[in-house]
């Protein structure tokens, strides 16, 4: 970011073409900077440091106030040396003259990326995890916070339970939820394996959270992760707080996935609730969230998405659960779409039963079990629904234990393979749906943060998921659009040059006629010319 427009589109086509794996964003102006600012998370600005309406210095004051994990990287054309002292004093802060050259700032841009991927790679926050007294206490408010989830416990006496537990809310004010769901390797099947990784993500999620934020963080009966945060007390109306509390959230879910990935190789997705609750309305508020994290857009990995809680009520369909411990893993991993987890436990379950080491009486028992855990997720997400009871509840219809359970085996991979048909259609709608808006918006604001705005995603997600879908960037999908936006009105209309750069979101004209000779070689004047030529030949032809 620059107040002179074309240092800072110099500095956005260079550092475009980068493989930094970076969304890039420009401004032209400290107070326009803080517009991004505050629609989602930054790992890393360029700033001059003399600017009009706000200086450098005051900018960093407010991205160290908002993204503290932020990294800073000062330019200025001259050797003022009492800023240069105040931007030194913070962590994570660089100081470049403008004299240095192109190449001293890409080192420090490549540097500033290897620095987050290393903070991403922390081992010591998790090595705390291994002290008892952090252990006891998450079981211990673990299990208050489900009995809130699943009971509705919050009654008159939550103020004593939180002062008892140590829990840091003030149980007058409502309170924002997040549910995690972990993608893990296939080596990492067992419960054990899942409730110990869930642990060593809730930790490392509390020591990003923490800094901004009361933040609490537990894992549920399904082995996902729920987060409930308030904001940390100021003069701010209540309301503000939580609007700022919801986009810092958003941001900071990003770095924790990462965080997870690179860490423990665990990937995960973030559903969240974009408003706040209170406290006797959670489990309704934790039901839509589970349901908007089943009905997600594409597989969900590494996404993070916001639910408003206010705009339907919540289904109750999901309050039923399985009793018993195996069933109810069975089932978790039903819910989330975790494929190969699903069939190595069903394997698990099954197998003593297929090989004749239980007896029929237990056999009969898990295979009703789990065929009442199909049926159920059938009922509930499946339109067509592919099982009837008259099929399953009859075991004489199998001749053998190996006939039975394969046949639930079969079902229920045809129950993953239509979820995972369902998502696919579900990316391929919201990928049309931003191409669509493109179109008819090419004059306006294509920001991938704005996009991401129009289908409620954050935007690395929608990122990917572009990418994913089209085999194109997302930029690189906007500029061929607006190219042959420009292309067709410079042959069929009489407009002005000008008139068609803003036609197309170019609002100065020299900038218009730069990215066009970029695209096709020639200017804007030039390729009208060329185009009537070939009009007149054609016409005489």
């Amino acid at each position: 970011m620059d107040d002179e427009e074309i240092i800072t589109d110099g500095l956005y086509e260079i550092l475009s073409k980068l493989q930094l794996d970076l969304d890039m964003y420009k401004a032209y102006s400290g107070e326009e900077a803080l517009q991004w600012l505050r629609r989602t998370r930054f790992d890393i600005v360029l700033s001059d440091i003399a600017m009009p309406e706000m200086d450098g210095l005051a900018l960093m004051d407010e991205i160290r106030s908002n993204w503290p994990h932020c990294k800073l990287i000062f330019l200025t054309g001259y050797h003022d040396f009492e800023s240069m002292y105040q931007a030194i004093q913070w962590p994570g802060v660089r100081y470049l003259l403008k004299s240095e050259g192109y190449n001293k700032l890409i080192d420090a841009v490549g540097q500033a990326v290897l620095e987050i991927e290393e903070e991403l790679r922390t081992a010591d926050l998790l090595q705390r995890s291994k002290e008892s007294q952090i252990f006891l206490e998450t079981l211990a408010i673990g299990n208050y916070v489900r009995h809130l989830l699943f009971e509705g416990g919050a009654d008159v006496a939550k103020e004593e339970n939180f002062s008892r537990l140590n829990i840091p809310f003030d149980p007058f004010l409502p309170v924002l939820i997040a549910l995690g769901s972990l993608s893990l390797a296939e080596s990492f099947r067992s419960y054990a394996d899942r409730q110990e990784t869930a642990l060593k993500v809730k930790l490392l999620a509390d020591s990003y959270l923490g800094k901004r934020t009361r933040s609490l963080g537990v894992i549920d009966r399904y082995g996902d992760l729920v987060w409930l945060v308030q904001p940390l007390p100021s003069q701010e109306a209540i309301e503000i707080a939580f609007e700022k509390t919801v986009t810092f959230l958003e941001g900071m879910f990003e770095i924790i996935q990462d965080a997870s990935k690179e860490s423990l190789s665990v990937k995960l997705s973030v559903t969240m609730s974009a408003e706040e609750t209170a406290w006797e309305s959670l489990p309704k508020a934790y039901d839509k969230l589970r349901e908007h994290e089943h009905l997600r857009v594409g597989d969900g990995t590494q996404m993070v998405q916001s639910v408003r809680l206010r705009e339907a009520e919540a289904s109750s369909r999901m309050r039923w659960r399985f009793p018993r411990e195996k069933a109810e893993m069975l089932t978790a991993h039903l819910e989330g779409g975790r494929r190969a987890e699903f069939h190595g436990l069903f394997d698990e379950l099954t197998r003593p039963a297929i090989d004749g080491s239980w007896p029929s009486p237990y056999a009969s028992e898990l295979y009703y079990s789990i065929a009442l855990a199909l049926l159920s997720y059938s009922n509930r997400w499946n339109e067509q629904g592919q099982l009837s009871a008259g099929n399953f509840m009859q075991l004489d219809a199998f001749p053998s234990w190996q006939d039975r359970f394969g046949s639930l085996k079969t079902a229920a991979k045809e129950m993953f393979d239509v979820r995972e048909r369902g998502e696919q259609s579900r990316a391929i709608t919201a990928v049309d749906k931003i191409c669509a808006f493109i179109d008819v918006h090419i004059a306006e604001d294509l920001s991938l943060v704005r996009l991401a705005d129009e289908i409620h995603l954050n935007p690395s997600y929608l990122s990917r998921l572009f990418k994913q879908e089209r085999g194109v960037k997302l930029s690189e999908y906007i500029e061929d659009a607006r190219f042959a936006k420009a292309k067709d009105r410079l042959k069929n209309t009489d407009c002005k040059i000008g008139e068609i750069g803003i036609s197309v979101g170019y609002e100065a004209a020299h900038s218009f006629t730069r990215v066009f000779k970029k695209w096709s070689g020639m200017s804007p004047q030039e390729f009208r010319e060329q185009a009537g030529m070939r009009n007149q030949m054609s016409n005489r032809i």
